[in-house]
């Protein structure tokens, strides 16, 4: 299986290399990609450096691992809450900030992973780049797909609308600019799709 940009490699995981990405992902999001080494990743999951190394063979590709499964775990998380949500489009787009709120609640008190990862990881070449940029642009395309049902003509730029609203709302939550940001968002999106 080769690398591309959008499908960066992936490595099979053992028992030792899901506990080293449990302890990564929950380091890389508490504290930073960059402010968490190796070694610490290896004691919080009690593995040696060297199984890390044989398993993942560099703590790039523990960010892309990390990453990549935060990104599959969302996009199941999402879709569960979309086929709830029934045919209706403008549910389905409030379903989406439903489930980011539910999401940022359980998982991201501290924010997107992937706007974080991005304060840190801007690098087009970094192994990591093209999971953190292909999930925003999953996004959009997933808004534009349930405007066009709603308003063909202009659903591009509804699209675009609606991305920023939920964009900005993660971020605002994240640094805790204001209480239920999400939510405001929602109710924002309701009335443009109104």
């Amino acid at each position: 299986m080769g690398t591309t940009a959008q499908n960066p490699r992936r490595i099979t995981m053992t028992p030792a290399a899901r506990r080293a990405l449990t302890a990564a992902a929950r380091l890389f999001y508490e504290r930073g990609i960059h402010a968490v080494g190796v070694d610490l990743i290896a004691a919080e999951a009690e593995v040696t450096k060297k199984t890390l190394y044989d398993r993942f063979g560099s703590k790039e590709q523990i960010v892309v691992e990390y990453l990549a499964d935060r990104d599959e775990r969302w996009r199941a998380f999402l879709a569960e809450r979309l086929d709830a949500a029934g045919p209706d489009p403008r549910e389905r787009v409030l379903a989406v900030f439903d489930a980011s709120r539910a999401w940022a609640e359980e998982f991201s008190p501290k924010g997107c992973s992937m706007v974080n990862a991005h304060a840190e990881i801007s690098d087009p070449a970094h192994p990591a780049h093209p999971i953190i940029t292909g999930q925003k642009q999953w996004m959009l395309a997933l808004f534009t797909r349930l405007t066009e049902e709603i308003a063909p003509g202009t659903a591009d730029s509804t699209a675009r609308t609606l991305m920023l609203l939920h964009e900005g709302a993660l971020v605002a939550h994240g640094l805790g600019v204001f209480p239920e940001a999400i939510a405001h968002a929602r109710e924002q999106a309701r009335a443009l799709l109104a």
